[in-house]
């Protein structure tokens, strides 16, 4: 995946983080559910996108081919 790809997974975690800690201070139950769904959806794209790179051979500590 390119790198946009990454960048707008790790913009969804964090958008989603900060709906749930809003959520979490207003004490409103359907933003902080809202935003832990958000996350948790950023969070799989993020482990898909690595799991990627693993068989492409571009995981941490094996060099490219």
């Amino acid at each position: 995946m390119s790198f946009a790809d990454k960048l707008s997974s790790k913009v969804q975690e964090l958008r989603g983080r900060v709906k749930r800690i809003t959520g979490e201070v207003t004490e409103d139950r359907s933003l902080q559910a809202e935003g832990r769904a958000e996350e948790v959806k950023g969070n799989l794209k993020q482990a898909g996108e690595k799991i990627k790179d693993a068989f492409r051979g571009r995981g941490a500590g094996r060099p490219p081919r």
